[in-house]
């Protein structure tokens, strides 16, 4: 169940860096900043599921 809410999380938050950064001229200026550094948090939040659950692995 854990590692099923990672992957969850994982691919939404990839998704969101994505679809930022291919709709970053749509975006209202006020919204962009903030967006893109609440998306830079869950893409590195990700990035540490991912070497966390390595790590879990190896135990």
């Amino acid at each position: 169940m854990e590692s099923e809410a990672n992957i969850i999380f994982i691919i939404a938050s990839f998704s969101l860096a994505l679809i930022l950064i291919l709709s970053r001229e749509r975006i209202p200026e006020q919204m962009r900043r903030s967006m893109a550094i609440l998306s830079i948090l869950f893409v590195l939040f990700a990035f540490f599921l991912i070497v966390y659950s390595f790590f879990r692995m190896g135990t």
